[in-house]
């Protein structure tokens, strides 16, 4: 009936209709999308500026011989998070900062997606910045994508942004955007939405990636809500950058920390940059500004953990606890350091709550809504992280499902954290504490008087990072209860966990194959073990027609408005 009664309009009512409001037709609809477009004006500006491979120790406010004046001062303005957790290397923080899950439940458990792989984020998942389009939000990326290429369906313009500038692997060239997955394959890595950037080679990505938010932030207007996603290459290795940074870090007798050092303060530049753009076109008022690293530093390629115990890539705490900030006039309760229990996970239900989405998602997000939290410095409602399960990861020799109680394989690779407690099974990995490397020699006589030899065939650590928090003092033996407890959680979470996602290289992504760049090669109807979907017949529904065809009026109107 609905679609006959339809056929009485003239045309330039039926579309005048389908602008105003589209959700007419969504199952369910209780006004609530018309409020949200109502109050677009109101909806505030997100900046998520994400760090690669940042040190714990390679900020300014930590007390750092690097130089971040920017960062520091936008820090002290607003609320600093030092109780931060991210996830140990690339990937994963990238995939649970977008879906607001842990990574058991999205399939990428494991190391990181590498360039041939055919895997990407699963297309299941619904993303931060999909939600955040369904509340009228203008959403773009710039930077480091690493979530997976292999067919189209898995870019970042696919998976919820208008617009994408930058790369799709996990390291390039600073300059040249040049990516070797192994000897003779190599590639180019810069694009522009779905296309390959050749035009941008020679430019320095640090620089050229706070020129692109500048551009979208001066083409914008301000009346309506914009989410930026600004992934930086830096600093992650090559270790590059331009001379006039490096020379004011010659006093440093280490090359590497040299670099690196200089690397951190242009970034640190080019956030300022940014800050002053926020200002200048009038969103400045309006926007909440996140900073996050994404995993600890590589002590041998110039970062720093320090104090923290281990590096990138491990499950001590210098692998996974983060730099983190939230800088915004919208904080009650700014120039405050809190030390509540935060996840990068937490990041997604916290920024859709804010911009007034709907977070109804089955099944339920890992992540909480810590916005009370920042903002008011009310109690976090997170206890517990789950900071991974590896079952791909080798398991320790010495471990056994008889030294977990039964519970649990301690030859598994896992860890947890719940409130003062950390547990950690298997192969937490290497486990040495690592001052900042400022001597000429690598890694020098300071580091070695830290090494840590004892505990190589232990597969059960137990710490309280409330009142230990550089993990110098294992206590399992003396608190069986709590690892019994933690173990039992462990338990508690593989059950909800769903198979990995690691399929082998496939030679088809050869950059050779592709004029030179890394870029899709897979069919759509292709699926990660190769085979081919079979199309199922879609029954036709007029209304449905309709309602796409609204949308798609809708966005192109909106979009010519801004």
């Amino acid at each position: 009936m609905a679609v006959y009664t339809l056929t009485g309009f003239s045309l330039v009512s039926l579309l005048s209709f389908g602008y105003m409001s589209w959700d007419w037709m969504k199952a369910g609809s209780s006004g609530e999308g018309e409020a949200a477009v109502a109050g677009a004006a109101d909806k505030p500006h997100i900046i998520f500026i994400l760090a690669d491979d940042q040190g714990y120790h390679d900020i300014g406010y930590h007390r750092s011989e690097i130089r971040t004046p920017v960062l520091d001062s936008l820090a002290a303005q607003g609320v600093k998070l030092e109780n931060y957790y991210i996830q140990p290397i690339c990937t994963p923080s990238r995939s649970q900062l977008i879906t607001g899950r842990y990574q058991i439940h999205t399939g990428l458990q494991h190391s990181i997606i590498r360039p041939r792989q055919p895997n990407c984020l699963p297309l299941g998942q619904v993303t931060l910045p999909q939600k955040l389009q369904e509340v009228g939000y203008s959403t773009h990326m710039v930077g480091k994508w690493h979530l997976g290429f292999y067919k189209k369906d898995c870019l970042p313009t696919r998976r919820g942004f208008d617009t994408f500038f930058g790369t799709l692997t996990g390291s390039t060239d600073y300059y040249t955007y040049d990516n070797c997955d192994g000897p003779g394959v190599c590639g180019f890595d810069l694009h522009d939405g779905e296309n390959v950037a050749w035009e941008h080679t020679g430019k320095y990505s640090t620089q050229l990636y706070a020129q692109k938010v500048i551009k979208i932030l001066a083409s914008h207007s301000p009346k309506e809500p914009v989410f930026i996603y600004l992934a930086f290459q830096a600093v992650h290795t090559p270790l590059q950058s331009p001379k006039k940074y490096i020379y004011q870090y010659r006093s440093l007798g280490n090359v590497a920390r040299r670099k690196y050092a200089a690397m951190v303060t242009c970034m640190d530049e080019a956030i300022g940059n940014i800050t002053a753009a926020l200002k200048k076109y009038g969103y400045y008022q309006n926007t909440v500004l996140i900073y996050s690293t994404d995993n600890g530093a590589q002590p041998f390629s110039g970062g720093s953990n320090w104090p923290l115990r281990g590096r990138k890539g491990t499950y001590w705490e210098g692998g996974i606890r983060g730099i983190g900030f939230v800088h915004s006039p919208l904080i009650r309760k700014k120039g405050r350091v809190s030390r509540s229990l935060v996840h990068i996970t937490d990041w997604y239900p916290t920024l859709v709550s804010l911009a007034g989405g709907n977070l109804t998602v089955t099944p339920p997000l890992d992540g909480y809504n810590i916005w009370p939290t920042i903002s008011r410095g009310k109690k976090s409602p997170r206890k517990e992280i789950l900071h991974n399960i590896d079952p791909l990861h080798s398991l320790a020799k010495s471990g056994s499902l008889e030294e977990g109680l039964g519970i649990w394989n301690t030859g598994v690779q896992a860890a947890i954290r719940t409130g003062d407690w950390k547990l950690m099974t298997g192969d937490p990995g290497y486990s040495d504490w690592i001052p900042p490397q400022t001597l000429p020699s690598l890694p020098g006589i300071w580091w070695n008087l830290e090494r840590q030899r004892a505990g190589s065939h232990r597969t059960v650590w137990l710490f309280n990072i409330t009142a230990d928090p550089y993990e110098r003092v294992e206590v399992s033996a003396e608190h069986p209860a709590v690892v019994r407890r933690l173990l039992t959680r462990l338990a508690h979470y593989e059950r909800t966990s769903i198979p990995v996602r690691y399929p082998a290289d496939d030679p088809r992504a050869n950059p050779e194959l592709h004029g030179g760049a890394w870029m899709p090669w897979a069919s759509e109807d292709e699926e990660l073990d190769g085979t081919v979907r079979k199309k199922s017949k879609k029954r036709t529904c007029k209304i449905c027609k309709l309602k796409s065809f609204f949308k798609k009026l809708n966005t192109r109107i909106m979009s010519n408005r801004i």
